[in-house]
């Protein structure tokens, strides 16, 4: 499987990357955290690290750790608005369950 973003998020992403002016991609990983155990994090990296997956999309790289892709592999990720909120979307097959909030997740 893979980690795809929407052409949403990847303009999203393309714009954070450029007002930063340096960064060669986008670090998707996650953490324990929350109510349902997990949360995802989000970060913009300079650099790979050794056992890192790459991901290629829309020309821009997604990298994920190996402990992390156990959890989230397959997920698309995507950017939206709603009402005065706005942010990425995490559509994930490998969610068994998530918190009221959306902020955590159980697989």
């Amino acid at each position: 499987m893979a980690i795809t973003l929407t052409d949403t998020a990847a303009e999203r992403v393309k714009a954070f990357l450029d007002n930063r002016g340096k960064g060669i991609g986008l670090r998707l990983g996650i953490k324990t955290s929350g109510c349902s155990g997990m949360a995802y994090v989000l970060e913009f990296i300079d650099e790979i690290s050794e056992g890192d997956q790459v991901f290629e999309t829309h020309g821009l790289k997604i990298i994920v750790d190996a402990k992390s892709l156990l959890y989230i592999d397959g997920t698309e990720l995507d950017y939206g608005k709603e009402g005065l909120n706005e942010g990425f979307q995490f559509n994930n097959p490998n969610v068994k369950d998530q918190c009221g909030c959306g902020e955590s997740f159980t697989v």
